[in-house]
């Protein structure tokens, strides 16, 4: 058996169909008003002179490093020593650079022994005057390095020479002793202290 439907209840069914009618225009205009955004934000820009990364036609250089000094190279020639049972040598023998322009050498490393071994880096510089214009950004000799048995590995230094290096100075010689330190790496353990 259906009941009449009283004059309140209907009047709140109208009143949340207009409700909801009233929300639905409302989303649909923020959604609108969402999508229309960017272009306008672009032309507002635009009009500015804000924030606009090129002007139309006008050619974009790459930026230029103006802390380079184009004026003058200077020749970094490559030097490995080895205190271990290791091989231990530059990649190439030598390189030009600009003063303040960045650049990568590597050095590779041949553990030659059935073991693993723990060794460091020491770097030198000559002539002497050269040593606080020689500024190493990534180094292998930051660290101490775990070679395994066998291993080999190139390992890279990126640089730069202050453009404040005496212009007297041309080469540049830049030499690593890579050597042992510590006694055997231990790599697993059976619980009783002894390497397995």
């Amino acid at each position: 058996m259906t009941t009449p439907s009283s004059p309140v209840s209907s009047r709140i069914r109208r009143l949340n169909r207009s409700t909801l009618g009233k929300l639905v225009v409302v989303a649909v205009m923020m959604f609108g008003f969402g999508y229309a955004l960017v272009p306008m934000y672009r032309q507002i820009c635009e009009v500015l002179g804000i924030n606009v990364l090129t002007q139309p036609g006008e050619f974009v250089e790459a930026p230029v490093n103006t802390q380079v000094d184009k004026s003058r190279k200077i020749v970094v020639e490559l030097d490995g020593n080895s205190q271990g049972p290791w091989r231990f040598r530059p990649v190439q023998r030598s390189i030009e650079v600009h003063p303040g322009e960045l650049a990568t050498v590597t050095y590779e490393v041949v553990n030659t022994q059935g073991r693993a071994v723990k060794a460091q880096a020491i770097p030198s510089y000559a002539p002497q005057v050269v040593t606080p214009h020689f500024k190493k950004v990534e180094c292998f000799c930051f660290r101490e390095q775990t070679l395994q048995a066998n291993e080999a590995r190139q390992m890279p230094v990126v640089f730069f020479i202050d453009p404040k290096l005496p212009r007297e100075v041309k080469n540049i010689t830049l030499s690593y002793t890579f050597f042992e330190i510590g006694g055997a790496v231990q790599t697993a353990s059976n619980g009783s202290g002894k390497v397995k």
